[in-house]
């Protein structure tokens, strides 16, 4: 069941807001949202919270800098997700900047798995000859794989943002907002924005040794555009801090001040860099990068983020954009083949979703998985085929439902039913033998009806209430584009009843509206329904621009509509 709700707000702080010079919707946009401090609104680089407060920082930088001062070969070894790609990326980048020799390595999932295993540290000795090797979006949950690494002698650092398991690995050095001990009090940052803290603090250490002043140290905020990437694509919260790195990212780019990759990416997807908003990023030039991992190699998309060469930087974003394209094809089959499975699917029966297919691609669940949970309104861990036995799993979770907590709850109580998992809160992997699948939904099941009531498995639309029809304008959507929305900072949603004039199904998928308040008429679209709608409808809503025949119109997505 879904039900629409108006999200409340402190009318005092929107006001003090409004008066302070803020537009007025954009005041109670921002009140509803707990953004009311000066550090809330602020996106100058200026007030970005301080390196020093994450724990071992100082000591990452030190580490760091000896090896380039010894010209080690730093070895960086990838997750290959868009986080994990633009972390690579910035981490090649920014050291070479340093005067580091760098190099990367990036698993193959389908081979390999995530982290970094004794298996990814033999093949990173095999082709690369480390001397040291550091780790982005992933190792703080590579016990085993730091260990191997150190007993051949090569010291490892650690830079992470997933969450700690019971034991830390025995690195060198470990930089992640989320272990014991670390007192940032960002602890959303993404893999790509915590090696982007560890740049900052490696350069203060260079300058306190005199290697660069104030005038020849490398200009770290060049490394913004991809920062904003990762960010906005791993879907962690746009707290305050996050919200700087990606407005800044975007400022850059609206410039045209981006990496030859990502003017390329943008392009292939048919988006404008001038008018760069966080939907780009998380909908367009992410998944053309998450598609690599997902189908082939991330290493294509490293290639792509890491080029200066504009021919090549286009030559890759065209091939990542055709493996994109595959890789939507596979999931509406998928999806289809999981909507059969769930046929006899009783939402008022199940608290969680468990499937599994013998056919599906292990690089493409995480996406069907996500798809059912917004469909089902249920954590939903989808299963694909691995090698000698096991299957690979990626699940999503929904508000109150602690993903990797749950699984490690069931790894607890079911001993040995888990070969391996992790993740976060919202999404979580992990791997198990196939025939241990059944005992696995039922443990999963119990733990989802122990942690989940039935008013929590209810979907919430919440809406930011009634929109003034003044500001059913062009300008107000430009406008809206201008901010950062995203994670934790949701963009904004109205609600308001309509009278409806006509609806039309179009491409046998889609509802067409047109709607009319007060005499104005609006066109609408509501996507993948199909139901007829009554006379007078009560209509969640976001404010689009619609361009066509040259002309821009003011168009309303449909979030939801009350039946």
């Amino acid at each position: 069941m879904t039900r629409i709700a108006t999200r409340p707000y402190n009318q005092r702080e929107a006001e003090r807001l409004k008066q302070n010079g803020m537009h007025p919707v954009l005041a109670r946009l921002y009140a509803s949202r707990g953004a009311i401090s000066d550090s809330d609104l602020n996106t100058d680089l200026a007030s970005l919270l301080a390196p020093s407060g994450l724990h071992q920082l100082d000591l990452a930088a030190c580490f760091l800098a000896d090896a380039i001062a010894q010209k080690k070969k730093l070895v960086i070894v990838a997750d290959y997700d868009c986080d994990g790609a633009t972390a690579c990326a910035v981490g090649i980048r920014g050291l070479s900047m340093m005067g580091g020799h760098v190099d990367y390595i990036v698993p193959n999932r389908f081979e390999y798995g995530y982290g970094l295993t004794p298996e990814i540290v033999a093949l990173t000795v095999k082709e690369k000859s480390p001397d040291v090797i550091i780790t982005v979006d992933n190792g703080i949950a590579s016990v085993d794989g730091v260990a191997a690494a150190k007993a051949m002698g090569i010291p490892v650092v650690v830079t992470d943002h997933h969450l700690p398991g019971d034991q830390l690995p025995d690195a060198a050095v470990i930089v992640n907002p989320n272990q014991p001990d670390c007192g940032f009090s960002s602890k959303n940052l993404a893999g790509v924005g915590v090696i982007f803290y560890v740049l900052l603090a490696l350069r203060a250490e260079m300058r306190r040794r005199g290697i660069f002043d104030q005038h020849s140290q490398p200009k770290l905020d060049n490394l913004l555009d991809l920062v904003a990437l990762g960010t906005v694509a791993d879907v962690v919260k746009l707290d305050g801090n996050n919200r700087i790195l990606v407005a800044q990212g975007l400022k850059r780019m609206r410039l045209g001040r981006m990496c030859p990759g990502l003017a390329a990416l943008f392009r292939v997807s048919g988006r404008e860099p001038r008018t760069a908003n966080p939907f780009d990023l998380g909908f367009a030039l992410g998944p053309r990068l998450n598609a690599a991992g997902r189908l082939a190699d991330m290493s294509l998309g490293i290639e792509c983020l890491t080029t200066d060469d504009e021919s090549l930087a286009w030559e890759i974003a065209q091939e990542l954009n055709g493996i994109n394209a595959d890789r939507k094809d596979i999931e509406r089959e998928m999806q289809d083949v999981a909507l059969l499975h769930l046929d006899t699917f009783e939402p008022n029966a199940s608290h969680t979703i468990t499937v599994y297919d013998e056919n599906w691609h292990q690089g493409v669940i995480g996406i069907v998985a996500s798809r059912l949970k917004d469909k089902f309104y249920r954590p939903t861990i989808t299963f694909a085929p691995g090698d000698d036995g096991l299957i690979k799993g990626s699940g999503r979770s929904i508000p109150g439902f602690h993903l990797r907590d749950a699984l490690d709850l069931v790894s607890k109580q079911a001993p040995g039913l888990i070969q391996k998992f992790g993740g976060h809160a919202m999404a979580a992997g992990l791997t198990m033998r196939h025939e241990d699948l059944s005992a696995f939904q039922q443990a999963f099941e119990a733990v989802g009806q122990q942690w989940l009531s039935q008013l929590q498995l209810e979907r919430i639309i919440e809406t930011d209430g009634h929109l003034e029809e003044a500001y059913f304008t062009t300008d107000f959507i430009q406008l809206l584009a201008t901010q950062v929305w995203g994670q934790g900072f949701p963009p904004p949603v109205f609600c308001d009843e309509f009278k409806l004039v006509s609806q039309r199904i179009l491409k046998e998928r889609h509802l067409k509206l047109v709607l009319e308040k007060q005499g104005v008429r609006y066109d609408a679209i509501w996507f993948g329904h199909t139901d007829a709608l009554p006379e007078r409808v009560n209509v969640a809503f976001r404010l689009d621009a619609n361009e066509y025949n040259g002309i821009t119109k003011v168009q309303l997505l449909v979030e939801h509509i009350d039946l």
